[in-house]
């Protein structure tokens, strides 16, 4: 019975995993000085009753380095949708033309890369939380499997194993952050 026992890594890997993801789309949502759709992703606008993403209202297009442009479907809400953009706190003010809304990029100064970079940082930190706690409830799982008969070579390698899965993860959020902070202060 003891030998049967088994730590489900695939799980964890897939917790860990899923922090990263969340991590990387927190990363998509930092404006970089450069034109991208996914600074709209946070963006909610309440729409019929429903709080509805924006790229679920129009089509999102990037067609310049610095400018967003979305083709709002339904002219109604058109001024919900800027609304919306002008009240996130993105920094950007839309311009309206018709049934298309401008969001023209402007350039980071200095001091706005710093900050965005260290908003970076704490996203960072927050992902590296996330695995840890991953990684203490696997810790866990082996505890109360020792408890059940485990022996402690077994004990010993699920616990490598779980720690390898951990050290593998926050290495590839820590090159995350590099790059974001890299691509963040790029002039």
């Amino acid at each position: 019975m003891a030998d049967d026992i088994e730590i489900d890594l695939d799980a964890i890997q897939r917790r860990m995993d899923g922090a990263l993801a969340a991590l990387k789309q927190e990363f998509g949502s930092l404006r970089t000085g450069r034109a991208s759709a996914s600074i709209l992703d946070p963006i909610m606008v309440e729409s019929y009753g429903q709080m509805t993403p924006i790229n679920q209202l129009g089509t999102v297009n990037v067609p310049e380095p610095r400018m967003v442009v979305i083709n709002v479907w339904d002219k109604g809400m058109i001024s919900k949708v800027e609304k919306a953009i002008r009240e996130s706190g993105i920094g950007i003010n839309p311009v309206t033309d018709g049934p298309l809304i401008r969001l023209p990029i402007p350039e980071l100064n200095e001091e706005r890369r710093k900050q965005l970079s260290k908003v970076a940082a704490g996203y960072a930190e927050s992902a590296k939380v996330a695995v840890r706690n991953v990684r203490r409830d696997g810790m866990d799982q082996i505890k109360k499997a020792k408890a059940a008969g485990m022996s402690e070579d077994d004990q010993k390698m699920w616990s490598d194993e779980v720690q390898e899965l951990t050290d593998k993860t926050i290495a590839a959020v820590d090159r995350a952050l590099d790059s974001k902070q890299a691509e963040i202060m790029q002039v």
